[in-house]
């Protein structure tokens, strides 16, 4: 019998470490070569590692979400043979994969104990002072009091008869312990969830964003009633082509107007104190999974129109979700897009996806009246915000790009001109 160790290989170029996202196997188990071990996620990708021997698991390197460096032992194996601890251990793939379900949900936990209903004909019991004495109630608190099941003989009046007043002092403060008021739910077990994996990258990418840019962010109405009667008029004759929504629309006009505002489509290294600005624009669509929030990125979106950008829009959101997305689409953006569609409520003011220098978050379209004039009608409106870094963009910068924007938008014809 011999002893391999198994060490965490070096997984991507000037990666230091790798954090423990999901274990395939547990000390004690039987394994056979090639079978995977865990799921090890570095700031690019997740990379399942794989057995190069067969044997039984003696030691694992730690528990998920712990983070483990490159060339320290992440799994021990006893082997039939002489043990072989300075073979190079292998991964799984030539190039990384990316696991949206990399991260192991956390264990279920133990359900609360139903709560103990009183039936209605029920008497909770309780010392009465004076059994025999007569109750003396109002017919409608004699009737609330049967409809949840209390003996008004325990309630104790704070004068001549029984209140509403003394009855509410009974269910919340008195004797009421067989109670439990209609529609109240039970209380639920506490539960510990562990910060790891997606959820874990997700949480310090967002603090440091917070904690390294001054943010300010600026809202302003749009008028959407024309360009969403435009795009009813397009899906309607668009045949075989993409359904459209109105993310492309805007992505359209968010590209057209850049070139005059070059600050926004930036990164900023701070470190180093330099800003780029960007000719092209990959825009970052943040997007929403099971594992968190993903940023897929469309490249170069200045040079598609609106069936292509809906087409790559389904398609990277899709490959978010299913963790199909390769590393280079989940990166290198330089402005991102953030919509919560029908739940975007009144105003936003997103987090910028750092080193990025702005975040644009369009939120729901409502309709109400509106004065055109001397009349009124009833108009689609659309509040848009941006979120920008204030170190590299100011106010009126922000400021005038969203009325560029507001221009192209409210005259949708302007987004097919040249």
């Amino acid at each position: 019998m011999g002893k391999f160790t198994f060490k965490l290989p070096d997984i991507g170029e000037g990666i230091a470490e790798a954090e423990i996202v999901a274990w395939h196997v547990k000390v004690g188990d039987r394994i056979d070569e090639d079978q995977p071990l865990a799921d090890m996620m570095t700031d690019k990708a997740t990379v399942e590692m794989e057995s190069p021997v067969a044997g039984v698991v003696t030691a694992v390197a730690g528990e998920e979400g712990d983070v483990i460096a490159i060339g320290s032992m992440l799994v021990e194996i006893e082997t039939e043979g002489a043990g072989n601890e300075e073979a190079a251990p292998k991964a799984v793939a030539d190039a990384p994969k990316v696991e949206v379900e990399a991260v192991a949900p956390p264990p279920a936990p133990e359900p609360a104990p139903a709560p103990v209903e009183t039936p209605e004909a029920a008497v909770v019991e309780a010392p009465v002072a004076a059994s025999d004495e007569k109750v003396t109630a109002s017919p409608a608190v004699r009737a609330r009091a049967k409809e949840l099941g209390v003996d008004l003989g325990d309630v104790k009046a704070s004068g001549g008869h029984i209140r509403h007043a003394d009855l509410d002092a009974y269910l919340n403060y008195g004797s009421g312990q067989g109670y439990r008021a209609p529609g109240v739910s039970a209380k639920r077990a506490d539960e510990a969830v562990k910060v790891i994996g997606m959820r874990r990258r997700i949480a310090e990418n967002m603090a440091a964003s917070k904690r390294n840019i001054p943010h300010f962010s600026y809202v302003e109405e749009f008028d959407v009633t024309a360009l969403e009667a435009m795009r009813a008029d397009l899906n309607a004759n668009s045949g075989n082509r993409p359904k459209l929504t109105m993310l492309p629309f805007l992505i359209v006009a968010i590209c057209k107007t850049l070139p005059d505002f070059p600050m926004i489509n930036a990164r900023y290294d701070d470190e180093a104190g330099v800003v780029t600005r960007y000719g092209a624009v990959h825009l970052g669509m943040a997007t929403q999974t099971d594992a968190g929030l993903m940023v897929p990125v469309i490249r170069d979106a200045q040079d598609k129109n609106v069936w292509q950008l809906a087409t790559e829009i389904g398609r990277l959101a899709e490959a978010a979700r299913n963790g199909s997305a390769k590393s280079e689409e989940l990166s290198g953006s330089t402005l991102t897009i953030t919509s919560l569609g029908p739940l975007g409520g009144i105003a936003t003011t997103p987090v910028i996806n750092r080193p990025e220098v702005a975040i644009i978050g369009p939120n729901k379209i409502v309709e109400r009246p509106v004065f055109v004039g001397d009349t009124i009608e009833a108009r689609k409106l659309m509040n848009l915000s941006i979120s920008c870094d204030h170190r590299v963009v100011d106010g009126w910068d922000a400021a005038s790009y969203v009325q560029a924007l507001k221009k192209l938008v409210e005259t949708p014809v302007l987004l097919f001109a040249d």
